[in-house]
């Protein structure tokens, strides 16, 4: 019940492991599994979250997993990410955001790494759903309720600012928040069902496919002769006409 008194989790990875965030985990597997066997590349990467696998669909040769967290292949800083410039085919984004103490500096970052036409994909908690309210009028320690819950439509306009377009995403979990699995399961599994049909905006998660889109500037070279020439020629070059008349 979202009145009832929860456990504090130390960390995101461990509420991924109460049956709320299972409830939330099956959800975010099938859209990333979903969504990244679609996409073909060599590099993809996934940012936070090393305990879960969500790019085990992918057809990509290397997949790598960074984090804060021991466990990851690579631990490192989202702000500063190491690796090169356009280097990366395929990024994921799990509840990154919304605990980043700089957020619009994680997407910069990842708009640097990307290729040209490379994918990113975001998974963050809906602060318009019965999610975000449990966070809003509930106790905000522990996860995922100590973060800050991003809406859709901000996060949209970041990515517009960073040339990024928008070309997929849905909303998951419309099903209260509740902490144990046979209410969030079994007494409103109707929600799940209808939820994207009859109030598709309000899951308590979303999900975000977005492209990197690097306009090209094509030169038209004029057909260049020698009356043109001429006269792109800087006057002190040409003769003058008493010059012409010595001649």
């Amino acid at each position: 019940m979202m009145s009832e008194k929860q456990p504090i989790s130390p960390s995101l990875s461990a509420w991924f492991e109460t049956e709320q965030g299972q409830y939330v985990l099956a959800r975010e597997q099938a859209y990333f599994d979903r969504t990244v066997s679609r996409i073909f590349g060599f590099n993809a990467l996934q940012l936070g979250l090393p305990t879960q696998d969500f790019l085990s669909a992918s057809r990509m040769p290397l997949r790598l997993k960074g984090a804060f967290e021991t466990g990851a292949a690579v631990c490192l800083c989202c702000d500063e990410l190491p690796f090169a410039c356009a280097s990366i085919d395929l990024v994921l984004m799990p509840h990154i955001l919304e605990f980043a103490k700089q957020p619009h500096q994680v997407l910069r970052e990842v708009e640097r790494v990307l290729i040209p036409e490379g994918n990113l994909i975001i998974s963050g908690f809906n602060p318009y759903s019965l999610w975000g309210l449990q966070r809003k009028w509930g106790n905000q320690q522990g996860y995922p309720w100590c973060g800050e819950f991003i809406a859709l439509t901000r996060l949209k306009d970041w990515l517009a600012l960073l040339g990024f377009e928008v070309v997929g995403g849905r909303f998951a979990a419309y099903a209260p928040p509740f902490s144990q699995s046979h209410w969030l399961e079994e007494r409103f599994a109707f929600m799940e069902a209808a939820g994207d049909r009859w109030w598709a905006v309000s899951g308590g998660v979303y999900f975000l496919h977005a492209v990197k889109r690097v306009h090209g500037m094509h030169l038209i070279k004029p057909k260049w002769d020698k009356g043109l020439i001429g006269q792109l020629l800087p006057t002190a070059t040409q003769p003058t006409s008493r010059q012409s008349e010595s001649q």
